[in-house]
């Protein structure tokens, strides 16, 4: 179960890394912002996955 959840969590954060660009594209943001908006939504993405992980773990 864990090596399913891996799997797809790493998949998760290619897919949303791959939206995230695109919104940076079509909204136009400066080059110099666009880290700290992936590094935003990553930490939070992995925040969602580690309590999902936590729920499945004692539930």
């Amino acid at each position: 179960m864990v090596v399913l959840l891996i799997v797809f969590a790493i998949f998760y954060l290619y897919k949303i890394n791959s939206m995230t660009s695109s919104l940076c594209s079509q909204k136009e943001i400066p080059d110099d912002r666009q880290p700290q908006v992936f590094r935003t939504i990553n930490i939070l993405i992995t925040i969602l996955l580690i309590s999902t992980y936590v729920e499945i773990l004692f539930a």
